[in-house]
């Protein structure tokens, strides 16, 4: 997602969208993310906007959701009569930090304000340490149909790196409790490739993530991002780079372990067992669809708009009571734009870019992949990246770029 406008142009004041965004919402569905910024303690390795208790001193949780409804009613009067809601997502940070009957207020607000489709997903991130069976079993009856986990690793040296606070087997008991709830679809995150993580070590996660019984796998290596505390003690030499072999041995594992055991990639970091248990909700972004994000520093799309809030929760409160938008930036993607996104993210997809979408240069790039075993193209004109050209997806897409 984009930071400064290298132009500066400015959210309006009111948070209106030009007339041409309006007509276009919804042509390639519509969700709401919500994003909850506050955690009980900052991971290592995180750079996201997100708030430890120490950070904002005085903070209750208790008074977000009402922050976060200012915003929807400002959404209802920008967008006005929008489609029904497709997928919701509330992230983070550690959503359930929130009060049960908080997360189900939002949910009821998003409803009131537009409208959930019958078949609407909504899903809500969770640390594991963060939610209980009751907590869970009320998350199910308010209305979430889907729950997603930081599991990480079950190797306790590499929680310890991450700076992970749950114990090793908490992930999938979570995951268990969270079937028992209700949820037909629920989601483990792990992330391989940490300073010190052994081939067992990532095995033994995979196990204990299919052994919990989801759905759903997310698999990321893991980024060193500047300004973490994971980055600071790399720069002083206490531990080692992460190595692109060992992840690329780590996916290996993660691609061979997940599809022995049912789950097929639909994107190059998730697997799921069915169709079904695909993320609705980031399927949407990855095909263009439009969004309203909520809360601070969230981002929104809308008809070729893309804007996003100021990042701190004092100055985004404190607009909403201005009654001034939170948007802190936005821009209005040009065709170039548009085409460059579609097939960065439509690469990703075991659905595949359709090669129509390419220029000549592009296609011809397409042809040299699929030469070189990056690419095969489907009879239905779809290039699809194999297991290779997985590995190098973001060389391949440059390629397709020109």
């Amino acid at each position: 997602m984009p930071g400064p406008l290298p132009d500066g142009e400015p959210m309006p004041s009111d948070g209106a969208l030009p007339a041409s965004a309006l007509r276009a919402v919804g042509a390639r569905g519509f969700g709401v993310y919500v994003h909850v910024p506050f955690c009980a303690s900052r991971c290592g390795y995180c750079d996201f906007n997100t708030y430890a208790p120490g950070d904002l001193p005085g903070w209750r949780p208790e008074g977000y959701a009402d922050t976060v409804l200012a915003e929807l009613e400002l959404a209802a009067r920008t967008l006005g009569a929008a489609p029904a809601v497709d997928t919701v997502f509330v992230g983070g940070g550690t959503p359930t930090l929130l009060p049960t009957d908080d997360l189900a207020r939002i949910l009821a607000a998003i409803d009131k304000t537009w409208g959930l489709a019958a078949d609407v997903e909504v899903t809500t991130e969770a640390n594991p340490e963060s939610v209980t069976p009751a907590s869970l079993r009320a998350l199910r009856s308010a209305g979430y149909t889907r729950v997603s986990l930081g599991m990480q690793s079950v190797a306790p040296g590499v929680l310890r790196v991450l700076d992970r606070r749950h114990s090793p087997g908490r992930a999938a008991q979570a995951a268990t409790e969270a079937r028992e709830a209700g949820f037909d679809h629920v989601n483990l995150d792990l992330i391989y490739g940490t300073p010190g993580e052994t081939a067992d070590d990532f095995a033994a996660s995979l196990a204990a993530a299919i052994g919990a019984g989801v759905d759903h796998v997310s698999a990321y290596s893991l980024i060193v991002e500047d300004g973490t505390r994971l980055a600071a003690r790399i720069r002083r030499g206490e531990l080692p780079q992460p190595s692109d072999d060992v992840a690329a041995d780590r996916y290996l594992a993660a691609e061979q372990t997940l599809t022995a055991a049912g789950f097929g990639w639909y994107e190059v970091s998730n697997w799921a067992t069915t169709e079904a248990g695909r993320c609705r909700h980031n399927l949407l972004y990855w095909t263009g669809g439009d969004w309203w994000g909520v809360g601070p520093g969230a981002h929104s799309h809308v008809g070729g708009v893309r804007w996003w809030n100021v990042k701190h929760p004092a100055g985004y409160a404190q607009r909403l009571a201005d009654g001034v938008s939170p948007g802190a930036g936005r821009e209005v993607l040009t065709a170039e734009d548009r085409h460059t996104e579609e097939v960065m993210l439509r690469t990703r997809l075991a659905s595949g870019l359709p090669l129509d979408v390419l220029d000549p240069a592009g296609r011809a790039a397409a042809e040299r992949a699929r030469a070189d075993g990056l690419l095969t193209i489907a009879g239905d004109g779809q290039a699809v990246l194999t297991f290779r050209g997985r590995l190098l997806a973001d060389a391949v897409v440059r390629d397709l770029l020109g």
